[in-house]
C-alpha cells in the first residue's frame, strides 16, 4: 500500500477525535470502532465480489472444437493457446461436451491429474508410468470418443459466488457460461477468479 493510501485511511487517532467530537458518552473504545469499521469494509468488499456478474469477468470469445475434431488437433490447440480445456460444440453451436488435458492423458493411457492430487504427485505418476512403457501411441480418434458430456455450466445471470460454489462442489477448474439454448457465451476459470480477487484487493488498498 502506498504512503498516500495510508494517509487517506482513518487512523486510530482519527477515531479517537471523532468520538470526542460527538460530545456525548459512548461506552466503546476507539480501537473497537476502528475494528468494526475494518470488518464492515471487509464484508462490503465480500458482498461486492459475490454480486459481481459472470458476464463482467468471463473470458470471451472461447476457443472450442467440434466432436469430429481429431485429438491431435485438440492437443495442438491446447498447447498453442496454453489452455487446459476446450469446450466441444456441435454444428448448431450448442455445447455438447468438453475435452481437457486430463481426458487426453487418459487417452494416452497415462494417469490423469485428480483434484485430490497436487501437480507433483501427478507428474511423478506420469513419469513412473512412462518408464514402464516401451512405446506410447497418441490417440488420434475424434474428440467425441474422449470428451466429457456432462458439462458444468451456468447462465449469464449467475454471479461470482455461484461460480465458486460450482467449482468447489464439482472440483473443477472452469465453468462455462451458456444461454438457455446451450450456446456458448464465455468461460470463467480459477485464474479469472484470482485476478478479480487481487484487483479488488489492490483497489481496497489504494483507498
Amino acid at each position: 500500500m502506498s504512503d498516500n493510501g495510508r494517509l487517506r485511511r482513518p487512523q486510530l487517532v482519527d477515531y479517537q477525535r471523532a468520538l470526542e467530537s460527538m460530545g456525548t458518552i459512548i461506552d466503546v473504545a476507539a480501537q473497537d470502532v476502528m475494528t468494526l469499521a475494518e470488518r464492515a469494509q471487509h464484508f462490503s468488499h465480500q458482498r461486492l465480489n459475490e454480486i459481481l456478474g459472470v458476464t463482467q469477468i468471463m473470458s470471451q470469445p472461447v476457443r472450442f472444437v467440434h466432436p469430429q475434431t481429431l485429438m491431435s488437433e485438440a492437443a495442438h490447440l491446447m498447447v498453442k493457446e496454453r489452455i487446459s480445456g476446450l469446450p466441444v460444440v456441435d454444428d448448431n453451436d450448442q455445447l455438447v461436451g468438453i475435452i481437457t488435458e486430463a481426458d487426453f492423458l487418459r487417452g494416452l493411457g497415462l494417469p490423469a491429474h485428480y483434484p485430490t492430487h497436487n501437480i507433483w504427485q501427478t507428474l511423478e505418476a506420469m513419469f513412473s508410468h512412462l518408464g514402464q512403457q516401451s512405446q506410447l501411441e497418441a490417440p488420434n480418434d475424434a474428440v467425441s470418443a474422449y470428451m466429457v458430456r456432462d458439462v458444468v455450466s451456468t447462465s449469464p445471470d449467475d454471479n461470482v459466488h455461484g461460480v465458486l460454489e460450482l467449482m468447489k462442489r464439482h472440483q473443477i477448474k472452469r465453468v462455462l457460461i451458456c444461454d438457455q439454448d446451450r450456446h456458448l457465451l464465455g468461460v470463467i476459470t480459477r485464474s479469472d477468479l484470482v485476478r478479480v480477487f487481487f484487483d479488488r484487493y489492490k483497489q481496497s488498498g489504494e483507498k
